[in-house]
C-alpha cells in the first residue's frame, strides 16, 4: 500500500460527501451530530512517519513466522485478514498450543487507540508491536535470536535499508516495532454505511439501524463507545459471565483497577466476534445485552437488541487494501 494510494481516495471522497451533506434530513440531526466518522489515517507520531518503504517493509514482518520460536507463527496467525483481522475464537492459541487469558482484539483502526491491549499495558502501538514475540503464550521468541533470523536474509538486510536509509545497522528491536506500527496504521476501515450515512447519504443505514442509534444515545452506550472509533480509551469495571480476569489491575496493582478494562472500539464488531475480554460471549445481541445488564444497569426488550445490533451492524467499513507478502 502507497501513501498515495491512502491519500488520492481521502480527497476524491471528501468532495462527493460534501456535496451529499445537504440531502440527509430526516429528523435525526440531534443524534447524527454525537458522533464522528471515522477518518483515513489515525494521528501519526512524528518520530514515526509513514513512509511507503517502511510501510512494505512492516507488511512483511506482520506475515512473518520466522520470528516466532517455532517459525510457523506470524501476526497474522491471531489477527488474520480474512477473520476481521482477529482470530473468531475465544481466546487466541500460541506456542506449543497454549490457550491465551483473553480474547484476540482486532488491530483494525488500531491507531486510533488511547493505549493497546486489554489492559492498556502499551501506550501506542510502538510499545505494543515487540510484546506478543517475547510473550511465552505467544511467539515466545527471544528478541535478539529475532533479530539474527532476520539479518540472515539477505531480502531483510536490503528492506531494512531502504526504511532506514541513514543508519548503519538498521535491523534493530526499535526499527522493527516502528515498521509493525506504521504497517498497522494503514489498517483502517472508514466508509462504513454509517459514515456514509454521517456525511449525508440518508439511505445508508435503514430504519432500524436509525432507531438502533437513538437507543444507543438514549440508553447511554454512547457515553463509552463514543468518538470516531466508537471507544472513550478508558477503563470501566466489568466483570462478564464466566471471567475472574483482573485487568488493569494487572498492570498497576491498583486496588480500583481490578476487572477494569480499556473500552474496545465498536468498529467492525459485527465481524470480529466472539466478544468480551474472555472471548464467551458468540453473538452480537448476547453482548448487547450483557453490557444493557452489566454497564447500564438495564434489561433491554427484543426489540431495543435487534435495533442496535441493526446499527452496530452498519459500523463495518471498507477493509483495508494489502498485499500477502512474498516472504525470503
Amino acid at each position: 500500500m502507497t501513501i498515495k494510494a491512502i491519500v488520492i481516495p481521502v480527497l476524491i471522497a471528501g468532495a462527493v460527501l460534501t456535496t451529499n451533506m445537504a440531502s440527509a434530513e430526516d429528523g435525526l440531526e440531534n443524534y447524527r451530530n454525537r458522533f464522528e466518522a471515522l477518518p483515513h489515517l489515525p494521528p501519526i507520531p512524528a518520530d514515526n512517519s509513514l513512509t511507503e518503504e517502511k510501510i512494505e517493509l512492516g507488511n512483511m514482518l506482520f506475515f512473518e513466522p520466522r520470528i516466532s520460536s517455532s517459525g510457523v507463527i506470524s501476526c497474522a496467525t491471531c489477527h488474520n485478514p480474512a477473520l476481521g483481522w482477529a482470530d473468531r475464537i475465544p481466546r487466541a492459541v500460541g506456542h506449543d498450543g497454549q490457550i491465551g487469558e483473553r480474547n484476540t482484539p482486532t488491530v483494525l483502526n488500531s491507531g486510533f487507540l488511547g493505549s493497546q491491549f486489554w489492559d492498556g499495558r502499551a501506550a501506542d502501538l510502538e510499545a505494543q508491536a515487540l510484546g506478543p514475540i517475547e510473550a511465552p503464550v505467544e511467539m515466545a521468541m527471544d528478541l535478539e535470536m529475532a533479530l539474527d533470523r532476520l539479518v540472515g536474509f539477505e531480502l531483510y538486510q536490503e528492506k531494512f535499508g531502504e526504511a532506514y536509509p541513514n543508519q548503519e545497522d538498521p535491523i534493530t528491536d526499535d526499527n522493527l516495532a516502528h515498521a509493525l506500527a506504521a504497517f498497522q496504521r494503514t489498517l483502517n476501515t472508514p466508509n462504513s454505511p454509517f459514515d456514509r450515512y454521517l456525511h449525508g447519504d440518508q439511505e445508508a443505514i435503514s430504519e432500524q439501524a436509525k432507531d438502533g442509534m437513538v437507543a444507543f444515545v438514549d440508553n447511554g452506550c454512547i457515553a463509552c463507545h463514543r468518538g470516531s472509533n466508537f471507544t472513550d480509551s478508558q477503563f470501566h469495571a466489568i466483570q462478564v459471565p464466566g471471567s475472574t480476569d483482573l485487568g488493569r489491575y494487572v498492570v498497576t496493582e491498583e486496588e480500583s483497577d481490578k476487572y477494569r478494562f480499556r473500552t474496545p472500539t465498536l468498529r467492525n464488531v459485527a465481524v470480529t466476534y466472539p466478544y468480551m475480554n474472555n472471548g464467551a460471549t458468540e453473538t452480537l445481541e448476547e453482548a448487547v445485552a450483557i453490557m444493557g445488564q452489566e454497564m447500564l444497569g438495564r434489561e433491554f426488550d427484543n426489540d431495543t437488541i435487534g435495533d442496535i445490533t441493526a446499527f452496530l451492524n452498519t459500523l463495518t467499513g471498507e477493509m483495508p487494501e494489502f498485499e500477502v507478502p512474498a516472504l525470503p
